[in-house]
């Protein structure tokens, strides 16, 4: 496999006495780095990282540090890892908002999110990074398959709202934009696009109790608080947008029902170096839908099960 750098520059005098200590320390130490792709649930907007089989190797200094968490519902260790390179990774620097490289050293995996304290002078690139949480491992795919693409995992109303931008509404149009979970926007998204934002604390029962149904799915009416943030909407297409979801909600088969009377709000979101307001806007709904899971058995039974038939002589 090809080391990826740059082509060397002739290196000052502290330059080269930095490199020999990195290749003293670190023994020329080489870290195999595997690419991994974005893959999205279709159903609900989760991300996955699915491994390519392509690689590089980077040779460089690899330490890291460890600080014990106790939280709530986990007790973690966080590996901090800092990787100092003699040149730019430019496989790095090339990465698109789809695509990361995530290394695995001894027990743990680990990717980068920085790349800090670079001085010209010195001649040396420090990438820095987490180690992949416990709880975060499972989006992280070798093979695919083990990727499951048609399990949703969400529970709430989510998966609803991210269907609108290609539902049809009788005498509504769609909304034009694509519409995201909430932390899951791509890298530096760029305007018009939705915000769907459900937190932990934002869904509440209204049943008393699940209803299981004859093919043993499970039914349970509640109640979401939703907070959709639209960027680059002006007037006329946000107005447009709470349109399309009032004749949704009145449309023979909708996902939800609308509880609180919804206003689009102006926000604000400012850039210092700028001087301006980004196009921002936010409508906070109450709705009701039902949670379920579908165990459709008798439909699986007639489609497995062999049909013979036997003509009949009249």
């Amino acid at each position: 496999m090809p080391s990826v750098f740059e082509t060397e520059q002739v290196p000052g005098q502290l330059q080269a006495g930095l490199d020999a200590g990195v290749d003293t320390l670190s023994q020329r130490q080489t870290i195999t780095f595997q690419q991994y792709v974005r893959k999205v649930l279709p159903v609900d907007g989760w991300i996955f990282w699915l491994a390519t089989g392509q690689s590089i190797d980077a040779i460089g200094s690899l330490h890291h540090s460890v600080r014990l968490e106790q939280r709530e519902d986990e007790t973690i260790g966080i590996n901090r890892v800092t990787f100092t390179a003699e040149q730019a990774i430019q496989d790095f620097n090339l990465v698109e908002p789809n695509m990361i490289y995530i290394a695995t050293v001894g027990e743990f995996q680990f990717a980068f999110s920085n790349q800090d304290n670079f001085y010209e002078q010195a001649g040396l690139f420090h990438y820095s990074g987490d180690a992949v949480y416990p709880t975060l491992a499972e989006q992280v795919v070798n093979s695919v398959a083990d990727l499951d693409l048609t399990d949703q995992i969400v529970t709430n109303s989510l998966p609803v709202w991210l269907t609108l931008s290609t539902a049809t509404v009788f005498g509504a149009a769609n909304p034009t934009f694509p519409i995201y979970p909430s932390f899951l926007v791509p890298q530096d998204a760029a305007p018009p696009y939705a915000s769907v934002h459900i937190g932990e604390n934002d869904t509440e029962a209204i049943g008393g109790a699940p209803y299981i149904d004859q093919t043993s799915s499970h039914w349970q009416l509640c109640k979401d608080k939703v907070r959709i943030t639209l960027y680059g909407v002006r007037n006329a297409d946000a107005l447009g947008f709470q349109d399309f979801i009032n004749a949704y909600t009145m449309s023979l088969t909708p996902g939800f029902g609308v509880m609180n009377m919804p206003v689009i709000r102006d926000a604000k979101r400012v850039q210092t170096e700028l001087g301006v307001i980004a196009q921002k806007k936010v409508i906070d709904y109450e709705i009701s839908y039902y949670q379920n899971t579908v165990k459709d058995l008798a439909r699986q039974f007639i489609l497995s099960c062999p049909i013979r038939y036997i003509p009949r002589t009249l």
